[in-house]
Order: structure tokens, then C-alpha cells, then sequence
């Protein structure tokens, strides 16, 4: 099929003051064949005023009002009103470049199905970009340039949630928007891993994602640290754990104490290590800490490291190295 259809997922909810940009950059792809599924989660505004006047210029602007409540019914809504061969999201605040559906599905048409269509994407705010997105944009954009994103899948969410294309079918196989899982995007992401679907290397600038301190990353539940831990460790479980093995869970601050619990609470068994001299010896929920040496008494673990300091974490890998071990196999880095 020289010209499919691309269905291109946007829930939006109090938007009104990004909408147009985002409209106008969808309207001004170099790829014409779409269509938009935009979706109103319950906004205050005037945002479905805004887009119901877009939709009578444009006949394939497709105004939706969302039956339930919340991004994942949103997007489970726009989901079942598409009829593209080809699934897209974007975000209601955000700007598409303007051939970025053209290069989303060349790079999948030329691939072909079991794989995902991402692009290098780049943040932008009135307010000036943190020093903590500016890392994570430099590090999001280095794993899709070379297509090799799963390989720190447990760390961050390493596909953009508004940046990706896929084959409906690959969509539907691996369930689509059906979880409820937050976060979802981060879901969806360790589904596509699940499902072995490989990530097109890409190094492109497709996409422009707004910052602004009212984000709905940046203030709903959802999005908090706690659930990135518990979905973390949910895939590493299904996906990635080998029971025979011991397992070591490095570091004793927040995000090692929240794994720990949350593998007591499992009934996973793990050997607890940290390098602070005083927590060494202690016990937190009733779990003994021991210090690095205790590593040369365990044969053939596997690791989750929480430790976020950079040059703590350079002296793993260096460990690791040194031993012979492989990342995404023996060890894990959840930050």
C-alpha cells in the first residue's frame, strides 16, 4: 500500500492555550493521508470549542468527547474509532515537525510489521529547560539514533510517548491501550519489549515536546516515582528475572528501600547491599544490609542497581566489568 491511512492518537484536556500549534502542525505534514482522533478528557476550557471549529474545516479532524475518565480511556476511545494501517500518538501541547508522519512511516514501511518508528525529539518551554530534561533528552535521543533503547529500558521510559509509529496489527497484538497501568506510556514501552518489537534507528528531530509546570507528567499521581519503581520491577519479574539465580539489590536510599518492599511484599528473595557504612549491618524491614565485599561470597547473581550517583555508578560498571558480566542479562540499572 503506496498511501495508507495514519491514525494519529491525541487525548487533550485543558490544552486550549497549545491546541492551535499543535493543530496547525499536524495540518502542515508533508504527509497528507491522516486522519486525527483527538479525544476531550473532561476539559474546563474552551479547547473542545477550539477543535470542533477545526474539525468542521478539516474533515479529518475527528472530535471525540471521552466516555470515561483519564489518558488511557482517552486513548482507548480515539483507538477504537481509527480505521489507519498505522497507529500514532501526539500530544495535545506538543508541535510534530512537519514531515514527521512522512518519516515515521517510511522508516516502518521499509522495516515492515514487529517493528516501532520513533525520532529524536527535543524540549522546549518559555520558562527554560532543567538541567534533568536537558540530560534526559540527550540520553533518550543517543539510544534512538542507534536504535538500541531497550537496552536501558529500566531506567527511564526510553521510547517518547507522543514520538512513536506502529502497525495497527503490532498494536493490537500486544494489547494496545488496554492495561490500566500508569504510567502508560512506560507500559506500553515494556510491552513493545515484551513483544520483541525492534526500535528503528533514527536520527531525525520529528518532534517538539512542550515543558510547562502544570504538565500533567509533571503533577498527576500517576506519573510519581513510586509507580516507574512498580512497573519496573513488574516487567523485570515477568520478563527478565531468573529465579535459579540469586538476586542482589544494590543501594539503600529511597528508590533501593522502595524495591526492597515492594520484593518483600512479592516474596522474592534478595541479598541487600549498599556502601554506606552506616546502614551496613542494620536491618530495614527486617532485610540485613551488607557491605560491597559480601559480593564475593555469591556465585552467579543477578543485580538491580538503585544507585544514582554517577561516579557510584561508573565503580559498577567498572565492577561488572571486571567480572565478566553482562548488562541486561546480570545486572540492571533502575536509575
Amino acid at each position: 500500500m503506496q498511501n495508507p491511512l495514519i491514525s494519529i492518537l491525541t487525548p487533550f484536556k485543558n490544552t486550549a492555550a497549545f491546541l492551535p500549534e499543535c493543530l496547525a502542525s499536524i495540518k502542515s505534514q508533508t504527509y497528507t493521508h491522516w486522519e486525527l482522533l483527538i479525544v476531550d478528557d473532561g476539559s474546563t476550557d474552551d479547547g473542545y470549542k477550539l477543535v470542533r471549529e477545526y474539525a468542521k474545516q478539516d474533515s479529518r479532524i475527528k472530535l471525540y468527547k471521552n466516555s470515561g475518565s483519564g489518558i488511557i480511556e482517552a486513548l482507548r476511545m480515539g483507538f477504537s474509532k481509527s480505521s489507519g494501517c498505522y497507529i500514532t500518538r501526539m500530544d495535545s501541547d506538543d508541535i510534530m515537525s512537519s514531515n514527521k508522519l512522512e518519516v515515521l512511516l517510511k522508516n516502518l514501511q521499509t522495516y515492515g510489521k514487529k517493528h516501532v518508528a520513533t525520532g529524536l525529539v527535543s524540549y522546549f518551554s518559555e520558562e527554560g529547560i532543567s538541567d534533568g530534561y536537558n540530560s534526559y533528552e540527550r540520553w533518550l535521543n543517543q539510544l534512538t539514533q542507534t536504535g538500541s533503547n531497550y537496552s536501558e529500558i529500566y531506567k527511564e521510559c526510553v521510547i517518547p510517548s507522543p514520538c512513536w509509529m506502529i502497525h495497527k496489527d503490532d498494536l493490537v497484538a500486544c494489547d494496545a491501550f488496554n492495561p490500566n497501568d500508569y504510567p502508560e506510556d512506560y507500559d506500553l514501552t515494556f510491552r513493545f519489549y515484551k513483544y520483541q518489537y525492534k526500535v528503528i534507528p533514527c536520527n531525525q528531530l520529528l518532534h517538539y515536546w512542550r515543558d510547562y509546570s502544570t504538565r500533567t507528567s509533571r503533577t498527576h499521581e500517576h506519573y510519581a516515582q513510586n509507580y516507574f519503581l512498580e512497573i519496573k520491577l513488574n516487567y523485570f519479574l515477568e520478563l527478565d528475572y531468573n529465579p535459579t539465580r540469586p538476586l542482589v539489590l544494590w543501594g539503600a536510599g529511597f528508590k533501593g528501600k522502595s524495591i526492597a518492599k515492594l520484593l518483600i511484599d512479592k516474596g522474592v528473595d534478595f541479598i541487600w547491599i549498599c556502601n554506606n557504612p552506616k546502614k551496613i549491618g542494620k536491618h530495614i524491614y527486617n532485610q540485613e544490609l551488607f557491605g560491597f565485599t559480601y559480593l564475593n561470597s555469591i556465585q552467579d547473581a543477578q543485580s538491580i542497581v538503585t544507585v544514582a550517583n554517577k561516579q557510584s555508578q561508573k565503580a559498577i560498571r567498572a565492577f561488572f566489568k571486571t567480572h565478566d558480566k553482562m548488562e541486561m542479562e546480570d545486572y540492571f540499572f533502575f536509575c
